[in-house]
């Protein structure tokens, strides 16, 4: 800290308020511009969007899982959601790796007892 300037709890170093008080903050699901904004259509989760494709990858190990929702991505335009099925716990790291570097949506990703489900939306680069 500088002689003469103090910091205020609850700020950021440029003396405005961080998240929730402040929309711009960044971090804060209100802000902006962030995917996960409450009334974006293109928000993940969004449970109306219809499936175009259900990948079956149960039984499979690393890296099948992924080669799968791929190769299903492929075939789709962008835009369309497949569903991926795995029984393999690597895929929980895996499938969301996939669709940050692919450019793909990650729409949701739960648990099924053994089975792991995600919701993937085609990005526009494939």
């Amino acid at each position: 800290m500088t002689a003469g300037r103090s910091m205020q709890a609850g700020t950021t170093g440029a003396g405005e308020p961080q998240a929730p008080g402040n929309p711009q903050a960044p971090g804060n699901p209100q802000a902006p511009g962030n995917p996960q904004a409450p009334g974006n259509p293109q928000a993940p989760g969004n449970p109306d969007e219809p499936v175009a494709l259900v990948v079956d990858a149960e039984g499979l190990v690393c890296p099948w899982p992924v080669l799968k929702a791929r190769k299903a991505l492929n075939t789709l335009a962008a835009g369309a959601v497949i569903e991926v099925i795995a029984t393999d716990p690597a895929s929980y790291i895996d499938i969301p790796a996939f669709c940050d570097t692919g450019g793909h949506v990650l729409l949701d990703q739960r648990r099924d007892g053994p089975r792991f489900v995600y919701r993937v939306r085609k990005g526009a680069g494939d």
